[in-house]
């Protein structure tokens, strides 16, 4: 570990913030760069949940056979664009690896301990008003089903969730559903609730980060892409931009699916493959949920923030195509009806995509990068980048300065691949 202060992190979005935030409080000089605008990636558009309750990774029991056939149907939320992907098809088959009951449970683990981390750190920030203006909402989240057969499927989970994780939900049948949330309409199966769970508006969020950094003194350097790094004995000396050099004591790379692209340089290419998620923007319906939810049949989620309302999710491996596919955003409006009783208000404020970065084993990458010695990487949160972002900045903090880690790092590390 290197003795200095001086910290560039890669990558503006939730979790290089997050891990700025953290460093800074230790006492380190940050500077962050990112390609484009700070938070305008994967960060801005998302449906801002802060979930506990998505303790389970995507690769699980059955993952193979129901989500992985199916991903080649474009009008399924998980789609996979066929095409020649050696780095695709080779991530799929660890994935694979990863689907059984063991893995599951242990990634669960690891999952629940920085998943309650990042909970409890978001309860400090915004109650002590480190954090302002986020549109910070404890309602709790329903996982809505519409089929009695799914709805008692998810019973098991929610027993496997309260027994083994301590994360419990209530269960709603369709009467009491439509009492606790009367935008929905009638006929549906039921619903959990998890009242641990919270939701934001992410824009608003990075915003806050954003202040709050300039605030501490952290240097953000927008528009500054790194194309590559300076390296000797073991060691990273700089990051190269367009701009010039930026020297530092220790790196960090935190670009989320950039992660592995940037880290070519530093011959670190960890199994990150861009999953890419849709939302759609639009004022509060006049019938507004005051849940964020998740309608399970369709994988589509609504969050209703105080100045507005977004229905998002679905997952496409298309690589780095950067097209709105228009197909994605009407499955989220196929959902959001089939559901709500109102589920659309005019106009649409903003159609939008990013890509999320999806480690092949569901855990993300906290740790330091194999050939050197000071640089680290904090990346590979697949679609729970918010919800795991404190976390991610106060471990990762923890491991650079030597500090006795608040959670075990061990689930975490870059070489378990």
């Amino acid at each position: 570990m290197s003795s200095g202060q001086r910290v560039v992190i890669v990558g503006g979005g939730v979790v290089g913030a997050a891990s700025a935030y953290y460093l800074r409080k230790a006492g380190k000089e940050v500077t962050i760069l990112d390609k484009g605008l700070f938070g305008k990636g994967c960060s801005h558009g998302n449906c801002g949940y802060i979930s506990p309750s998505h303790v389970l990774p995507l690769c699980k029991p059955g993952a193979i056979t129901k989500t992985l056939k199916s991903m080649f149907d474009n009008n399924s939320a998980f789609y996979l664009r066929p095409r020649v992907d050696f780095k695709l098809w080779a991530w799929l088959l660890k994935f694979a690896r990863y689907c059984n009951e063991a893995d599951m449970l242990a990634t669960g683990r690891a999952l629940n301990a920085i998943l309650q981390s990042s909970s409890s750190e978001y309860h400090r920030l915004f109650e002590s008003s480190e954090l302002t203006n986020a549109e910070w909402d404890t309602t709790g989240m329903l996982f809505v089903f519409a089929t009695q057969k799914m709805y008692d499927e998810y019973a098991l989970t929610n027993d496997l969730l309260t027994k083994d994780f301590g994360v419990p939900a209530t269960p709603l049948n369709g009467k009491q559903l439509v009492e606790v949330e009367p935008t929905l309409k009638e006929g549906l199966a039921g619903a959990f609730k998890y009242q641990i769970d919270s939701h934001l508006r992410p824009s608003a969020l990075m915003a806050a980060w954003k202040r709050k950094l300039l605030e501490l003194g952290v240097q953000i350097h927008e528009n500054t892409e790194v194309t590559d790094f300076i390296h000797e004995d073991g060691q990273t000396k700089a990051a190269r931009t367009p701009a010039g050099d930026h020297t530092a004591d220790q790196f960090v790379l935190a670009a989320g699916s950039w992660t592995p692209l940037i880290g070519k340089a530093l011959g670190y290419e960890p199994p990150i493959q861009p999953g890419k998620g849709y939302s759609i923007t639009m004022p509060r319906p006049k019938l507004c949920p005051k849940h964020g939810m998740i309608l399970e049949e369709y994988h589509v989620a609504i969050t209703p923030f105080e100045t507005g309302y977004r229905i998002g999710s679905t997952m496409e491996f298309a690589g780095y195509d950067s097209t709105l596919n228009r197909q994605r955003l009407g499955l989220l409006r196929r959902g959001a009806s089939e559901y709500l009783i109102d589920p659309f208000a005019e106009p649409v404020e903003e159609e939008w995509f990013g890509w999320r970065p999806m480690s092949c084993d569901g855990k993300p990458i906290i740790d330091r990068v194999p050939r050197y010695s000071n640089t680290y990487v904090a990346a590979g949160h697949s679609m729970l980048g918010v919800s795991q972002a404190p976390g991610t900045g106060k471990l990762l903090s923890e491991l650079m300065t030597g500090s006795k880690p608040h959670i075990d790092p061990t689930p975490f590390r870059a070489g378990r691949f």
